[in-house]
C-alpha cells in the first residue's frame, strides 16, 4: 500500500491532516440545528408533505451524527482530544444508542482487514449482488421500522441482562450498557417537552431513527464495499460515490460518500476528504480510485441478480442476525460491551 508521503506532497499532507476544533464542533451543532429546524418547520406548517420531508431530513442527520461519531472514534473530529471524545460520545453516539469506544474497537478491525476474511464487515458486502425483490423486502422492513425495532429490542434485552439475575444486578447491568444513552434520550425528550412539543420525540425523533435512518444506513453500507473490483487494492477495495446536494441532504451527509479516500487515509477528518480527493486526482491517482456516479448506479449494480434466483426467507448469511444483536447499525460488533 502506498504511504501518505507517496500520495501527497508535504504541503498537501499538512492540509488534509489538519484537525479543527471549531470545524468539528460546528458540524455537530449543524447536525442538531438541522434536526430541530426540521421539527420547527413541521410545527409551523403541519401537513403530510412537511412531515415526510422532516422524517427524511432528520433521519439523514441522525446518520450524520453516527458519521461524526465515527470520526470521533478515529480521534479526528477535533484537534483537542477531550473535546473530540465529549462531542463524539454525548452529542453523537449516546443519542444514537451507540458508544464511541466500543465502536472504535470494532471498527479498527475493519480498517486492518478490509475485505479480507477477518473483516467483521465482510458479511455486509459478501451477499451482493442480490435480486430486486430481495432489496425491495429489505427496504420495506427498514422503512416500516421492523429492522430498527428488532435492533433496539435486542439491544435493550441485552442491557437488562438475564431473567435469573437479581433486580439489583440487572439494573447495574443496564446502567453500564445503556445508562448514558438513556440519559441522552431523556435529554432530547426534555428539550422537546420544554418547548411545548413533547410528542415530537416520538413522531420526529424515534420514527426517523427507526425508519429512514435504517434505510439509508443500508444503502450507505452497500455503496461502500459491495462488489468492489479488487479486495486487495486499497484504491479499489472500497468505493467513493458521487453525491449531489439532494443526496447529501437526504442520504449521504458529512462527506460519508468519500470512502476510498477515508480508507487510504483514515486519519483525515471527514471535512478534509474532498480536498484529499482533489489532491489525489491532481497527483495522477484519479483513474485508480473506484468511483460510481451516484447511489442509483450502485443500487442498480447491487440488485443485478435475476429475480428468478430470488429465495425469500432463505438465510444466506448472518447479517440480519447481527443487525438485531444489540447494535447501533449494520456491521457493529455484537459484543457484550457494545452499547
Amino acid at each position: 500500500m502506498s504511504t501518505a508521503k507517496e500520495l501527497f506532497t508535504p504541503s498537501q499532507l499538512a492540509i488534509v491532516r489538519k484537525r479543527s476544533d471549531w470545524r468539528g464542533t460546528w458540524l455537530v451543532l449543524h447536525g442538531w440545528a438541522v434536526i430541530f429546524g426540521a421539527m420547527a418547520v413541521f410545527v409551523a406548517f403541519p401537513n403530510p408533505l412537511t412531515y415526510i420531508l422532516a422524517v427524511m431530513v432528520i433521519g439523514a442527520r441522525q446518520l450524520g451524527l453516527a458519521i461524526l461519531m465515527h470520526d470521533g472514534a478515529h480521534g479526528i473530529l477535533t484537534h483537542n482530544q477531550k473535546l473530540n471524545m465529549f462531542l463524539s460520545q454525548w452529542l453523537c453516539a449516546y443519542p444514537m444508542m451507540a458508544e464511541t469506544l466500543a465502536y472504535r474497537r470494532y471498527h479498527l478491525q475493519h480498517h486492518a482487514h478490509t475485505q479480507q476474511p477477518e473483516d467483521p464487515d465482510l458479511v455486509l458486502s459478501a451477499p451482493f449482488p442480490i435480486t430486486r425483490k430481495s432489496f425491495r423486502r429489505k427496504m420495506i422492513r427498514d422503512l416500516t421500522g421492523q429492522t430498527g425495532y428488532q435492533q433496539r429490542k435486542a439491544q435493550i434485552l441485552n442491557a437488562v441482562g438475564k431473567s435469573e439475575w437479581p433486580l439489583k444486578q440487572r439494573l447495574a447491568h443496564y446502567r453500564d450498557k445503556l445508562g448514558r444513552a438513556t440519559v441522552a434520550q431523556l435529554a432530547i425528550f426534555g428539550i422537546l417537552a420544554a418547548s411545548g412539543h413533547w410528542y415530537l420525540y416520538f413522531v420526529l425523533w424515534l420514527v426517523p431513527f427507526l425508519t429512514w435512518q435504517q434505510a439509508i444506513t443500508r444503502i450507505r453500507n452497500i455503496a461502500e464495499h459491495a462488489m468492489v473490483p479488487d479486495d486487495n487494492d486499497p484504491f479499489r477495495q472500497a468505493r467513493t460515490t458521487k453525491a449531489g446536494w439532494i443526496e447529501r441532504a437526504f442520504l449521504a451527509p458529512y462527506w460519508v460518500n468519500y470512502h476510498v479516500e477515508h480508507h487510504l487515509m483514515m486519519w483525515v477528518p471527514c471535512y478534509n476528504l474532498p480536498k484529499a480527493r482533489a489532491f489525489l486526482i491532481a497527483n495522477g491517482y484519479g483513474p485508480r480510485i473506484e468511483t460510481k456516479p451516484g447511489y442509483r448506479a450502485v443500487i442498480r449494480m447491487a440488485t443485478s441478480r435475476p429475480d428468478t434466483d430470488d429465495r425469500p426467507g432463505e438465510l444466506v448469511h448472518n447479517a440480519r442476525k447481527r443487525r438485531v444483536d444489540g447494535t447501533m447499525g449494520e456491521g457493529f460488533k455484537p459484543a457484550e460491551d457494545a452499547a
